[in-house]
């Protein structure tokens, strides 16, 4: 059994120190913690007092994608033939994966995967929340706006005081009744939020909120972090490149008429030495972006504190794991995570994770790649439509895969790794088009044997890897 220098000091001393958000808890208190090892390793800890990385499988579900335009499940209409009923396929799929050395279910799975007992061990189980998401939804209804955030990268506007309210309520209805659950590892609150331009929006998330409706809350605060910056409105217009005749005049301005001075690539594109050679060679694109940063930072506390606060009311023993960013956002929205968050969360689609790892790693906080996966040619799917790699068949696919999780676990920071996704998507593609060979099975829920083998030697190992010396891997007994 190991034992972290920590938790032997709670067992000596009976006293527990909480440092900073972190959910530290005692060995054998019956709930997930995270802990910070003397080497400087950081390590999930399980209810039973043991080490523990989260080798997760995301939507692990009887019921999962549809096809585009349509109620048709091709996976769900193969497992009621192959088994049954959802209960049948639960005990089933959570075993197989036991046996593949998985020991998580990630987003969008079926909450109760973790239920069936294989050997006396259970899945451990990370939910999805989507605070933002159902805000921007529900709100949408009444404004007629976008109703989906992650497709059309609609921001929750933090500074409307139903998002609070809408929050705490979302989180009393999911996690409450899960207060007490030893196998929730920790919750998502939401999953790649749009914290600046990307490949569903250009705009700063300044220009966006400044483009909200005139009576908005979040248009409001964005106007007034412009005033407490600029003296006058006529320096604003010199940086901004606008001819606002005053203040009111700018705050009246039609929503969508104001535009950014100096567009950018996706923050997933960018070079953060051309950026700084841009920001030397212009002082006012330079101030232009220190204005968006300081908003940002704004809309980040907030958002991480609000949806914090809200899972720990609801949940107060389980850990919040943060919004799964898709490329790594502007130094005011880590800076926020890292104060707010047990966990990091990160999505990372790409042969080596090493150098998100190492942008995240200046925030000294654990982190947990939220997905990852690659593709095969071989599969017979289009792979048209999604992202990631495309290897040449299911064995390099697999060797992608170990050497993904080789390399994420080299680093002291990482403390999981979840899969995308269970089963391949449909060929005529999900909501979004999606057609790709994502799964660990088939569409017809055959496992990829191929795959799996190599993918089951990489999670035996993942233990050993983040430790540099032997350790023996460890499957935690969740009551």
């Amino acid at each position: 059994m190991i034992r972290s220098p920590l938790l032997l000091s709670v067992l000596a001393t009976g006293v527990l120190t909480l440092v900073g958000p972190t959910c530290l808890q005692a060995a054998g208190s019956g709930f997930f913690g995270v802990t910070k090892a003397e080497d400087g390793r950081w390590w999930l800890i399980a209810p039973d007092g043991e080490r523990f990385i989260s080798k997760g499988v995301c939507n692990a579900n009887y019921h999962p994608d549809i096809i585009r335009n349509t109620n048709r499940s091709p996976y769900a209409e193969a497992c009621a033939r192959k088994y049954g009923t959802p209960e049948a396929w639960r005990s089933a799929v959570a075993r197989r994966l036991l046996d593949w050395d998985f020991n998580s279910v990630g987003a969008w799975s079926d909450l109760r995967l973790s239920e069936p007992e294989i050997d006396g061990r259970h899945l451990a189980r990370t939910p999805i929340l989507n605070l933002g998401s159902i805000f921007v939804k529900e709100r949408s209804r009444q404004n007629s706006g976008q109703s989906h955030a992650w497709l059309h990268g609609v921001f929750p506007d933090v500074f409307d005081p139903e998002f609070e309210t809408t929050a705490r309520r979302l989180a009393r209805e999911a996690c409450a009744p899960h207060a007490n659950a030893p196998w929730v590892l920790g919750w998502f609150t939401d999953n790649e939020l749009r914290w600046g331009p990307d490949w569903r929006n250009l705009d700063e998330l300044l220009v966006s909120f400044l483009n909200s409706p005139l009576s908005s809350d979040g248009r409001q605060a964005a106007l007034a972090v412009l005033q407490k910056r600029y003296p006058d409105i006529a320096t604003l217009n010199r940086v901004w490149k606008t001819g606002y005749e005053s203040w009111a005049t700018l705050a009246a301005a039609a929503p969508g008429d104001i535009k950014s001075p100096f567009p950018r690539k996706a923050l997933s594109q960018q070079n953060e030495e051309v950026e700084r050679q841009l920001n030397d060679a212009d002082p006012d694109r330079a101030r232009f972006l220190a204005d968006c940063d300081e908003f940002l930072g704004q809309v980040a506390e907030r958002y991480f504190r609000i949806t914090v606060e809200a899972v720990r009311a609801a949940a107060p023993r389980h850990m919040v794991f943060g919004s799964r960013f898709a490329y790594v956002p502007g130094q005011p929205v880590v800076d926020a995570a890292a104060r707010w968050l047990d966990v990091i969360s990160f999505n990372r689609y790409h042969d080596d994770p090493a150098s998100a790892i190492a942008r995240y790693a200046v925030f000294g906080r654990p982190l947990i790649i939220g997905e990852f996966g690659f593709r095969a040619a071989d599969s017979g799917l289009p792979n048209t439509k999604g992202v990631g790699p495309i290897k040449k068949n299911q064995r390099e696919r697999a060797e992608a895969f170990s050497n993904y999780v080789r390399k994420a676990m080299a680093s002291p920071l990482v403390v999981g790794y979840h899969w995308f996704e269970h089963a391949d998507q449909p060929s005529e593609g999900r909501f979004d088009g999606e057609n790709s060979n994502y799964g660990l099975v088939t569409i017809q829920d055959e496992p990829y044997e191929d795959f799996v083998t190599m993918a089951r030697e990489a999670n035996v190992s993942a233990e050993r890897w983040h430790q540099p010396s032997p350790t023996s891997p460890h499957s935690p007994t969740i009551p």
